[in-house]
């Protein structure tokens, strides 16, 4: 067998998604608080981009200019398109064209707009710094008669804490690593457990529901505590006439108990969790205004750039030179420049392609725009796709971490897509509107004879909906929603 060297020539096809167009894309799922951390972080990467402050330009002007840029970079001598297109890459990045015309700014797509009215976050959950748990339960340790090893030891103790107040580590955890015996650290957590909030270092829910209890002064009434101990599982299934027949008292005796074990927290340290609320801002306001849907897309706080002028004229005073270092300090004005302008153009290609996608969001699901969630229709990215005539992978980045603010109310981009249930009539209506359906009715039951599944999908039936009952408890569950047997109330 021999071998032998041969030049065969073979024509492939392959995808390769250029610098710019990851960037782009990268650019087009963030969320709005995700992209001014990146543009920030591009601003300070990049000593060409600089932002531009009211102040300095009009903003109509600044963006007239703008689309004149484009046009000069993109599409010099030719006609300008007036329908948004996908940006694929192909001709992006190339450093043949004139550095002179380049894009200093971006400015809104659609109609600018002020929120005066717009109900803005509590400045209390801004500037106010709330105490956290750890803080409060070693404030309260300070002011304690403890000695410096039960000081070491409860130190340990709070600091094993979960966000919920539960004792996570273990006491002969606890003992080993202090080096102490394990009924010292058992002495110190029940110090511990007498601090407020009720409840707290406590290393079940049963030990939890027991503090509180002792705290609230019912140690006379023993079936509490005994409810607590043994029948915390027919507590939770609600079935009161067992736990009064188990231990032979009446019945309303067990409803009393109940009642007071039902005002207790079982989650004591939420109170004082760090988690701060955060207030959603909207990527874009849908207005009615003379009977007409108006998007307006949300550029306050967006970063307004442009590319320094400084460096313009460096450009231009380099030009006469042929030295390496200039050159080599022309090559990199040039570089950036070029990742300026791509950035640029990305950012407003991405607010151009988002309002796009609300127009088209608007104009099929305008009958939930004008009479509520029960006129929902049913919509799949193809649908969206076809409309804007992008990709539906273009449209799932779009909709992706995005908020509309609508006159029903803030809903995410993604809230308008769902999948469709075919009526007895034969229309179809959206599973949303199935969803807040069975809501409506299981809040219009009677609280001691709740809806069972069955009863529901009975009641879908004579408004015209057939369903599944396996599909009514799956909506249910969704919701968060318990089954009739825990709905139920007694008393």
């Amino acid at each position: 067998m021999a071998f032998e060297l041969r030049q065969n020539l073979k024509l492939s096809q392959q995808l390769i998604m250029t610098p710019q167009l990851q960037q782009a894309i990268k650019l087009l799922q963030l969320s709005r608080l995700e992209l001014v951390e990146t543009i920030n972080q591009e601003m300070e990467e990049n000593p060409l981009l600089e932002e531009v402050s009211a102040d300095e330009e009009n903003i109509e002007d600044v963006h007239d200019q703008a689309e004149d840029d484009i046009q000069s970079i993109e599409h010099k001598d030719v006609k300008q398109i007036e329908r948004t297109e996908e940006i694929t890459g192909e001709g992006d990045g190339r450093e043949e064209f004139d550095w002179n015309n380049y894009l200093e700014d971006y400015g809104p797509v659609g109609v600018t707009y002020s929120r005066k009215d717009t109900e803005a976050p509590s400045w209390d959950n801004v500037l106010t710094e709330s105490q956290s748990l750890v803080q409060y339960l070693m404030w309260q340790m300070k002011l304690s008669p403890l000695t410096k090893d039960e000081m070491r030891i409860g130190t340990q103790i709070v600091g094993n804490l979960d966000q919920n107040g539960y004792l996570c580590a273990s006491v002969p955890e606890i003992a080993s690593l202090e080096n102490v015996s394990e009924d010292f650290v058992e002495t110190v957590l029940k110090k511990i457990q007498e601090f407020d909030p009720p409840g707290i270092a406590a290393r079940n829910l049963q030990e939890c529901l027991l503090i509180q209890a002792r705290m609230l002064g019912v140690g006379k009434n023993r079936i509490i505590e005994v409810i607590i101990k043994d029948y915390l599982k027919d507590l939770e299934l609600k079935n009161y006439l067992h736990i009064a027949r188990k231990l032979k008292v009446p019945l309303r005796e067990v409803e009393v108990a109940v009642l007071l074990i039902s005002s207790m927290d079982p989650r004591p340290g939420s109170v004082y969790s760090e988690e701060k609320i955060q207030a959603i801002i909207p990527d874009v306001y849908i207005v009615k205004a003379a009977g007409e849907y108006k998007i307006i897309l949300n550029d306050d706080g967006l970063p307004r750039l442009r590319i320094s002028n400084f460096y313009r004229e460096v450009m231009a005073g380099l030009g006469s030179h042929r030295n390496g270092e200039e050159e080599n300090g022309k090559k990199y004005i040039r570089d950036k420049v070029q990742s300026a302008t791509w950035l640029i153009k990305s950012i407003q290609q991405r607010q151009k392609t988002i309002y796009k996608v609300a127009e088209s969001i608007v104009k099929h699901q305008r009958d939930f725009f004008d009479k509520g969630i029960n006129f929902l229709k049913p919509l799949v990215l193809r649908d969206i796709a076809g409309d804007v005539e992008m990709h539906e992978s273009t449209i799932s980045r779009v909709v992706t971490n995005k908020y509309m603010h609508t006159p029903r109310g803030i809903f995410e981009m993604k809230y308008f897509f769902g999948s469709s249930i075919q009526r007895t009539s034969g229309e179809t209506m959206a599973s949303k509107s199935v969803k807040e359906e069975i809501k409506k009715i299981i809040s219009q039951e009677k609280p001691k004879k709740p809806y069972s599944d069955c009863e529901i999908v009975e009641l879908l039936k004579a408004n015209g909906i057939d369903i599944a009952r396996r599909t009514v408890a799956k909506y249910r569950e969704m919701m968060g929603i318990l089954p009739s047997s825990k709905r139920k109330k007694y008393f």
